[in-house]
């Protein structure tokens, strides 16, 4: 039976409707994913200390909270990026840094502009503070005012100057001049044992340039140049790429450490501290991080799938994957596609494919630090 010419004309409209839909949905899906994951991250782990200040909860117990430098650095982070969106309000950027501030390190009696590594509740129910400093955390939190100067112009002047504060006391207290490399703390001097310790983590190509940029002191480029040079030589001594969650890193020689060197049996391996690296390196344009990060991303995408830490041979360590894991590499393709692995970008997209998680701060913060710079 012929149908009536409207009844085509009603269908074509439909057909056109739907698509159009599709299309939208699909355009605006990466930016539904950014803000739920920011929202979930936001209201799971940002902790009210009073009415001037805030932290970033890293404890499963929200009566028995555990703040931590690195976190408050991701916090500082994440908080200036939701800001850039319109998710944010400069308020509450300032309520972490007036936490930071106020939980500022002492080296020697002189109070520093390194945040302390750790507050918590002790067993009599009262907020200590567990002093000494973090490298990592004090370079997160430089970095997070470096990008709110730009998010937030009317207060670029303070913010840069608290960032050039801890520029100068990061070369003054967590620095070996012998080998013009940052240490892991403030307490790591001549005399100690990790003199020569090297967290892989740390090795921010991007953040040293930043506070180059704001500094103007030539030393940063310096530590840019040796600390990039030291994990070219981790990544050539296995022909997986991976490099250590520590090292030693002295005047003639780069090397993993053994099991429980520091932390834990895996700290000779790719575990729960480099696994932040391919996050690290994934924006810089210094050839030698695009070799070291390059040369691990190609392992991970000849894997079946990407599991939770792996000896620096390519051992898998457990047969688990993780978010801690996963986001990083996620990130690290998104800045870098047409490299031979954009595998990747499809197979670490799990992370999304539930909401973060309440119960785990670290896959939290990757999953949601990837979200929102890796989806843009």
């Amino acid at each position: 039976m012929k149908r009536p010419g409207y009844i085509w004309l009603l269908a074509t409209i439909v057909a056109f409707m739907y698509i159009t839909t599709l299309v939208l949905v699909r355009a605006k899906n990466p930016e539904h994913i950014q803000r739920q994951a920011y929202e979930r991250w936001q209201s799971g782990y940002l902790v009210a200390k009073n009415d001037q200040q805030a932290f970033v909860n890293t404890s499963n117990n929200k009566t028995r909270p555990i703040a931590l430098s690195e976190a408050q650095g991701y916090g500082l982070q994440l908080i200036a990026k939701a800001g850039e969106k319109g998710w944010a309000r400069q308020a509450d950027f300032e309520k972490l840094l007036n936490y930071y501030l106020a939980h500022r390190d002492y080296v020697n009696g002189r109070q520093t502009y390194l945040m302390a590594w750790r507050q918590k509740y002790n067993k009599h129910g009262k907020w200590v503070t567990d002093y000494n400093s973090a490298t990592d955390g004090d370079l997160y939190i430089a970095a997070a005012l470096h990008h709110a100067a730009v998010v937030w112009p009317n207060r670029s002047a303070y913010y840069q100057k608290i960032e050039r504060n801890i520029a100068a006391d990061i070369l003054r207290y967590e620095y070996n001049p012998t080998t013009q490399t940052l240490t892991v703390g403030d307490w790591v001097t001549k005399e100690s044992k990790y003199y020569y310790l090297l967290r892989t983590s740390d090795v921010m190509p991007d953040v040293f340039d930043d506070l180059y940029e704001t500094s103007h002191d030539i030393q940063w480029q310096i530590v840019k140049d040796n600390m990039l040079d030291r994990l070219v030589i981790l990544s050539s001594q296995h022909r997986t790429g991976l490099v250590p969650d520590f090292a030693w890193a002295d005047e003639k020689t780069t090397s993993a450490v053994k099991a429980r060197t520091v932390a834990s049996i895996h700290d000779g391996d790719y575990g729960a501290n480099a696994c932040r690296v391919p996050m690290m390196l994934a924006q810089s344009d210094d050839p030698r991080a695009q070799k070291v990060l390059n040369k691990m991303m190609r392992f991970f995408s000849d894997q079946y799938y990407v599991t939770a830490g792996y000896s620096l041979e390519g051992r898998r360590l457990v047969k688990y994957q993780s978010n801690s894991f996963s986001a990083p590499i996620f990130y690290a393709v998104s800045c870098n596609r047409n490299k031979g692995y954009d595998n990747l970008f499809v197979s670490q997209k799990y992370i999304f494919s539930k909401p973060v998680t309440t119960r785990n701060y670290y896959d939290a913060t990757l999953t949601t630090l990837a979200a929102l710079e890796g989806m843009n």
